[in-house]
């Protein structure tokens, strides 16, 4: 089968549409013939390479994938076998406490498809099969792919983490990403007030059709005192960050008294300061978060498949243009999701 692939870190340089051997299927996983796979920005980390974070070569990424069950392991229903499906890309062992419970991004192995197993951005994939989740027969493929990983992140860190209420209101950072394109509907169903801050008109004016009630040129502003004016400085309830030391201080500074700040990222680097006085003065609390549980997987893939969230796809590439889609990616050149096709 052919894939993208890296057999050492670095650039988009790195990467190449090579033959590879097709993966084989255990007795507890599925064998999916990939449709479609949406890029994160977790793809480019993993390329680049993280830190502690140590890789098999050639290393295949995408987390997010689309696909038909082409084969079950011997463990696996068969009743699966040709029926479409998305990947949750949320990996526990399936044995700890949190995972018997459901929580399995709260385990002490917890790992994301792509990133500490081989992915998706090839032309068959294999996944536990109890990570499969069926997509309805009126779904596209590209369109059930830019769903799984940032749905369910921006919905854990909002609803699940950061108690989001209707009525408050909310600053999401950089509006043009996956997340954050998600994160401005999640917000609006929730029935809060959304800022929306990004970097170009053009981005601004598709942050206002997905939902958000204003938006905030970072390029042109400093975007908390541009905040803090039109707050009549007080500052919002809850702030979505994942860009890092860039923004952290702004974040932070765009809370009112008694806010919430919950981070899914550090897209500019892993060490930021917090202004102290700020933090114990105003009752901050910071908050992480990462991926979701089963519970909230569920809630949010229902909702978008129900048609009440609506997936931001870019443009659809050739997989083999792998190399290109993921220099669009590291420019910040797209709204919403980049998605390869085999």
């Amino acid at each position: 089968m052919h894939a993208i692939v890296f057999y050492e870190h670095g650039g988009p340089e790195k990467l190449q549409y090579a033959s590879v051997p097709e993966p084989v299927v255990g007795p507890h996983e599925a064998l999916i013939e990939v449709k479609a796979v949406a890029l994160n920005h977790l793809d480019l980390w993993v390329r680049q390479g993280i830190p502690g974070l140590k890789l098999a070569m050639p290393h295949i990424g995408g987390s997010d994938v689309a696909g038909v069950v082409a084969a079950v392991g011997e463990e696996v229903d068969e009743t699966w076998v040709g029926r479409r499906v998305v990947i949750n890309p949320s990996l526990g062992c399936g044995r700890c406490e949190q995972c018997l419970a459901g929580q399995q991004c709260l385990c002490v192995r917890f790992g994301v498809f792509g990133e500490h197993t081989p992915g998706g951005l090839a032309e068959y994939a294999v996944a536990p099969a109890t990570n499969l989740y069926p997509i309805p027969d009126d779904f596209g493929f590209a369109e059930a792919a830019a769903v799984p990983l940032v749905y369910q992140t921006a919905w854990r860190a909002l609803i699940g983490q950061a108690r989001l209420r209707a009525g408050e209101r909310v600053l999401i950072i950089g509006a043009g990403g996956g997340v954050a394109s998600a994160a401005i509907q999640i917000a609006r169903l929730a029935g809060a007030y959304v800022y929306a801050v990004t970097s170009t008109p053009e981005k601004e004016r598709r942050a206002i059709e997905l939902g958000a009630d204003e938006t905030i040129n970072y390029r042109a502003v400093d975007f908390s005192k541009e905040l803090w004016r039109r707050t009549g400085k007080r500052g919002v309830d809850v702030v979505l960050e994942n860009v890092g030391p860039a923004t952290w201080a702004g974040s932070v500074r765009s809370l009112a008294k008694g806010g919430r700040l919950v981070t899914f990222g550090a897209t500019t680097g892993r060490f930021a300061e917090t202004d102290l006085n700020l933090l114990f003065w105003n009752q901050i609390s910071l908050i992480g978060s990462t991926m979701a549980n089963d519970a909230e997987f569920r809630a949010v893939m229902d909702l978008v498949f129900r048609r009440r969230l609506r997936p931001v796809v870019d443009r659809v590439m050739p997989l083999r243009e792998g190399a290109a889609a993921q220099r669009l990616l590291e420019a910040g050149e797209q709204f919403g999701k980049i998605v390869l096709e085999p």
